[in-house]
């Protein structure tokens, strides 16, 4: 009998002890880390949010970036940390779905280790070249990589990242051979694009309209089942070279550790869905080439990841990708 109490004694002391963690959470900063270096599509985003969910969680927040392996470094050091709400991660499709297919050695697994909070934004991908590459079209693209394999490359925000994946995918679709550059973020990669260092991007769309608008980079395609709004006169993917079915969508979300408490996931999800939601928020990330997309709950956000991850899995499988 005394056993018994013993343990309901604990079973209450935790539940009120995880109560009293929401009630009074946070009491300090928060950190989100992004898995790419500043002024990336990743990086962008997480501070166009961080102002409405700092506002509606009482702390301010912290934007860390720790670019390196796809994203992976910044997943392993959230996954390590204690589940109490104060380190969070940006991640995109790379680490939440791509990776653990990509990488020869990936330990982390996403679902087991992180805990789904919400969806953040979609946004397109542009294949895009400088114009020193004679291709004004992604059919001219296709014909002199058949003509000439292994001479044109591309850049993406690093290995296993949507833009690294795009690629390989229009690869395999258009049976071409090109070479492959990653980098620790799209700002590295389109810098390097701008000024020559490398022939093509598939980047996102939020860092790579701009640039184009600009003159600076030609776009070929989206890599979007549909035409963007920013961008309407530049085809799709399929439409411009008859990949039928070809879509490469990019995406990020915000994950904690893997244990993180209801209450504190409720307590994050409803602020970063608030922030989203915000007529002002929506605005930014719409003028950059960002379409917010709130997750309805946080176990709809943890199935979009696995589903995401069984697709990925096999058009790694298909392409042939890996990296160590």
């Amino acid at each position: 009998m005394k056993t018994i109490v013993l343990a309901l004694t604990l079973v209450t002391a935790l539940a009120t002890g995880i109560e009293s963690r929401a009630d009074d959470y946070p009491s300090k900063p928060v950190r989100i880390l992004v898995g790419f270096a500043p002024g990336g599509g990743t990086d962008v985003t997480t501070r166009i949010l961080a102002p409405g969910i700092a506002k509606r969680l009482g702390q301010p927040i912290i934007v860390e970036n720790h670019p390196g392996a796809g994203g992976n470094i910044a997943a392993e050091l959230v996954a390590k940390a204690a589940p109490d709400g104060y380190t969070l991660l940006m991640g995109t499709i790379a680490a939440l779905a791509i990776n653990p297919s990509l990488y020869r050695r990936a330990t982390l697994d996403p679902l087991r280790d992180l805990t789904p909070i919400t969806q953040t934004v979609l946004l397109a991908n542009l294949v895009v070249a400088h114009p020193s590459l004679p291709v004004r079209t992604l059919q001219d693209l296709i014909a002199l990589a058949r003509a000439k394999p292994d001479t044109i490359t591309y850049g993406s925000s690093g290995a296993g990242s949507a833009g690294h994946l795009a690629g390989e995918l229009f690869k395999s679709m258009a049976q071409v051979k090109l070479v492959h550059v990653p980098y620790k973020g799209g700002a590295p990669a389109m810098a390097d694009l701008v000024g020559g260092q490398v022939n093509l991007n598939f980047a996102a769309a939020s860092e790579a309209i701009a640039q184009t608008k600009a003159g600076a980079i030609r776009a070929l395609a989206v890599t979007t089942p549909d035409r963007i709004a920013d961008l309407p006169d530049v085809p799709t993917v399929e439409e411009a070279a008859g990949l039928k079915g070809y879509q490469a969508v990019n995406w990020y979300g915000l994950t904690g550790p893997a244990k993180l408490p209801r209450p504190l996931v409720d307590r994050i999800f409803a602020a970063t869905v608030e922030t989203l939601n915000d007529p002002a928020v929506r605005a930014k990330l719409l003028g950059v080439g960002l379409q917010p997309t709130p997750s309805r709950t946080p176990e709809e956000f943890s199935e979009f990841m696995r589903t995401e991850g069984v697709k990925w899995a096999r058009v790694v499988k298909e392409s042939g990708a890996k990296v160590d």
